[in-house]
């Protein structure tokens, strides 16, 4: 406690935000994994196992665009903790007989899952413009880089915890260590943090939720596709194909995918240094052409034949480099274009529209990967990744 009185307010506010976001994250990246593995194993087909997302991805559209006016109004430290509560409930929701654990209502508590982790995402992000200085670029970059490399890492490390622990305890024991852990999260956050950070000093109103600023709608826009085209083969087509195709365990998949999130991670919180600085329109432009070169080189190597598990793990090393910093520079421009009083609402339609390709990400995943396997998702990652190039030429060169 003595070392928190030595810092100041806006850092300790920061730090305490991003040791909650930390603790979601974790969360977050477990029960994805224990939901997709589990219900795969039982039975369901790689689309099937998709659509069990589709209201995780659907709520997160809808959340993201009604969190950003709701932070303004009552404050990022209770959104940010509405969230945190939500999860808890989504967790023990699958906790229930296996017998019960219909299509529906697993998509219900996916729904719940989807509100609690972009209110909880919002939240952390917006607070980042609150903590640093009216036009000093240079540090805000390097915060939202740290925070959003350091979440990335531990979503990876969620990857290994929820495969390892459906493997060593099974499912409804792991969901309830999570709901555990988190909840204490939770209780630490409600007695460290003041209220109303973030909050507007003027009423926030409903229609300003919708931004006015071109600059913001462009990224928004080239965000849709970037994150739809890794969702696509990443989030059901690679770790089905890791199971069925190469006949991986459970922990293996998990460690695998963990160590990659992970290290995408460590490269978002070092793009700053990588890119010396540069981060605008041009410089994200040059990354996002770069990266839609690694699916369609990928998909032809495994189409003609290539070893696929050589294909698939330098492939992956390689688009998890690029796309951190894409990523990166994405996370960085939405707080560079925000007005500083309405930063919460900026960043919740910008990551509405994250949302959004994430859903169609996942859903593509699915078809794709049953209709065309691997090669099929990976073509499709590179035409998205195209559409954001070309979306992104109206982003501002300065």
């Amino acid at each position: 406690m003595a070392l928190f009185a030595r810092l100041q307010p806006a850092h300790l506010h920061y730090g305490v935000i991003t040791g909650g976001y930390w603790g979601f994250t974790i969360t977050d990246g477990a029960i994805r994994m224990l939901v997709l593995l589990y219900f795969h194993l039982l039975g369901y087909s790689p689309f099937a196992v998709a659509m069990l997302f589709l209201f995780y991805e659907f709520f997160g559209i809808v959340t993201n665009l009604l969190g950003g006016w709701l932070g303004a109004r009552i404050g990022l430290n209770l959104t940010m903790q509405i969230g945190m509560v939500l999860q808890v409930v989504a967790l023990l929701m699958l906790t229930v007989p296996e017998s019960w654990l219909t299509v529906g209502y697993v998509m219900a508590a996916q729904a719940l899952s989807g509100i609690a982790k972009d209110l909880n995402k919002m939240s952390a992000k917006a607070a980042v413009k609150t903590v640093v200085s009216e036009g000093n670029a240079a540090a805000l970059f390097k915060w939202v880089a740290i925070l959003t490399g350091s979440k990335n890492a531990l979503k990876g490390a969620g990857f290994f915890i929820g495969a390892a622990l459906l493997q060593w305890v099974g499912f409804q024991m792991a969901l309830q260590i999570l709901a555990a852990l988190l909840f204490v999260t939770f209780l630490i956050t409600l007695m460290l943090l003041p209220q109303g950070i973030g909050q507007m000093s003027g009423k926030a109103k409903f229609s300003q939720i919708f931004s006015h600023i071109p600059a913001i709608n462009t990224l928004a826009a080239a965000r849709f596709f970037l994150f739809a085209s890794r969702d696509i083969w990443f989030v059901v087509g690679l770790p089905v194909y890791l199971y069925e195709g190469l006949h991986w365990s459970f922990t293996q998949i998990g460690t695998f995918m963990a160590l990659w999130v992970i290290g995408y991670g460590m490269v978002q919180a070092l793009a700053p240094r990588l890119l010396s600085g540069r981060s605008d329109g041009r410089t994200s432009r040059f990354w996002v052409l770069l990266l839609a070169l690694l699916p369609a080189a990928m998909g032809w190597c495994l189409a003609q034949g290539w070893p696929a598990d050589q294909v698939i793990v330098v492939g992956l090393i390689l688009f998890g480099v690029i796309f951190a910093i894409n990523s990166a520079l994405h996370s960085y421009l939405i707080l560079a274009y925000a007005d500083h009083d309405k930063v919460a609402m900026s960043v919740g339609f910008y990551y509405m529209a994250n949302a959004a390709g994430r859903l169609a990400g996942t859903v593509l995943s699915g078809l794709l990967y049953q209709t065309f396997g691997l090669v099929g998702c990976l073509v499709g990652s590179a035409l998205f990744l195209l559409a954001a190039a070309v979306i992104s030429v109206k982003l501002p060169d300065a």
